[in-house]
């Protein structure tokens, strides 16, 4: 079952409700932080990965 624009403007409109603006923007900035710091560490651990394979061959 599909998400339609209809549903996310109501999802958006209650959690503007629940949070308020100001406190969106806050979230998503910290949202954004730690996506950024997830793909940091899966590039770090994959780098280290390969220079292990690399190492060993």
């Amino acid at each position: 079952m599909p998400v339609g624009a209809p549903e996310l403007l109501i999802v958006l409109a209650i959690v503007i409700l629940i949070f308020g603006v100001g406190r969106i923007s806050k979230i998503g900035r910290e949202l954004g932080e730690g996506v950024k710091g997830f793909r940091q560490g899966v590039k770090d651990a994959t780098s280290d990965v390969e220079d292990d394979i690399k190492e060993k061959a």
